[in-house]
């Protein structure tokens, strides 16, 4: 386990069940967390405000993440801004407890490794479920035009394209503008 803002000491949370201990700090991002087209970026500055709680198999932590995303709107492409809080509960079980123990080896449990413990893929998997996979920058952005790629919340009223579908192509060319044979 490497050391870096996503790791806790936990030796100073006793271990008797109901001890409650409170931290709270702030890291830059070491690489961009999030989905795709929206995430918090590396060295944006990531804030934990967490309970750490002795329950009787392990720590049980509690509390709440927050940093800075950014992205583009999935429509229209527009960069997103937004603050994001995300909440955390995970137990992090001690060595050889009951539930060190008796858990299958593919079951996700998450241990305490020399008296340490590590949030990372924890805030990692909780800001990709907590943003959107489509993010917008407004919830009715009408996006882009299909067939010019112009910003239709920019475009004019009566903006549109005059597509003659291919397969009636042939049928256009022998009619004139006013619908008889040419």
């Amino acid at each position: 386990m490497t050391d870096s803002g996503f790791v806790i000491d936990v030796r100073s949370v006793p271990r008797r069940a109901g001890s409650l201990t409170e931290k709270a700090w702030s890291f830059d991002a070491p690489e961009r967390i999030g989905a795709e087209m929206i995430g918090i970026p590396a060295g944006e500055k990531i804030a934990f405000d967490l309970r750490l709680e002795s329950v009787s198999e392990g720590i049980l932590v509690t509390g709440t993440l927050g940093g800075h995303a950014e992205g583009q709107c999935s429509r229209c492409l527009d960069p997103i801004d937004q603050d994001i809080s995300v909440f955390l509960t995970e137990l992090f079980v001690y060595p050889d407890s009951e539930t060190d123990r008796t858990a299958e080896e593919d079951e996700e449990v998450e241990r305490i490794v020399d008296e340490k413990i590590d949030l990372e893929q924890i805030v990692i998997d909780a800001i990709a479920t907590d943003l959107p996979l489509s993010p917008l920058c407004t919830d009715d952005c009408p996006g882009l035009c299909p067939e010019c790629g112009v910003k239709l919340a920019d475009a004019e009223p009566d903006h549109g394209h005059d597509i003659i579908d291919p397969r009636w192509a042939k049928l256009a060319d022998r009619m004139d503008e006013t619908g008889g044979e040419k």
